[in-house]
């Protein structure tokens, strides 16, 4: 049974930074793509960072781009997503999400596989 669990959420203010996990269990991490997602309360799901099997290729949503740094270590099956420079727009409950594929894609709908989420509240 293919499992990720994401860590590292909190209550920090604007101008911070954080740091989240995923650790992923029950296939090949090092295989599929992987991203991270956000839904802020009353909003849809968006997307955040994905990054590519190998780590080599990276995407972002804009308005993270220069502050978010999306990463992957394969040999500890874990994902990464340092947030610096933290503003109130980006407090939402964060999701890790795994593809059936080794590519990056910023569809919602090309991930099959989800965490439980991470809440990030950032006061102002």
């Amino acid at each position: 049974q293919v499992r990720l669990v994401e860590s590292g959420g909190g209550l920090v203010q604007a101008g911070s930074s954080l740091s989240l996990s995923c650790l992923a269990s029950g296939r090949p991490f090092g295989h599929y793509g992987m991203g991270w997602f956000r839904q802020a309360p009353g909003k849809g799901r968006e997307f955040v960072a994905s990054i590519d099997g190998s780590g080599s290729a990276v995407q972002y949503e804009p308005s993270v781009e220069g502050r978010f740094t999306i990463s992957r270590v394969n040999a500890q099956n874990t994902l990464f997503l340092q947030m610096n420079n933290l503003n109130s727009d980006d407090t939402a409950v964060y999701y890790c999400a795994g593809r059936n594929s080794y590519y990056t894609s910023s569809s919602l709908t090309t991930y099959e596989i989800w965490g439980e989420g991470t809440q990030v509240t950032v006061s102002s």
